[in-house]
């Protein structure tokens, strides 16, 4: 159960760094509403599976959810730029995040 909580949360920190750059530095209200409903949900999310867990690689996976998806939204929808670099970089994310849950950092 704990590690759904952190993969929600991940999904929550990817969808306030959306609102974060909608928000135009807080001068949309819609969208700056947003980036603090789901960065409480996101922290508070994490903050429960954190009782089970492994601090340190529960926040990598929450970090790794919130980079990979921020960045892959980014490219999808908000026309960030694509290269084989950020590619690699991002690949090279989820294989440190797998291999941290295969050291067995959490329980």
């Amino acid at each position: 159960m704990a590690w759904i909580l952190v993969v929600l949360a991940g999904l929550f920190e990817v969808a306030m760094a959306l609102c974060l750059k909608a928000s135009k530095n807080f001068s949309e209200w819609p969208p700056a509403a947003g980036f603090l409903v789901f960065a409480v949900t996101s922290f508070g999310l994490l903050s429960f599976a954190l009782r089970s867990l492994d601090v340190g690689t529960a926040y990598a996976v929450w970090v790794g959810i919130g980079a990979v998806g921020t960045a892959t939204l980014g490219m999808v929808l908000m026309g960030d730029q694509v290269s084989a670099m950020k590619i690699g970089a991002l690949a090279c994310i989820i294989v440190g995040v797998i291999g941290l849950n295969l050291a067995g950092g959490g329980h």
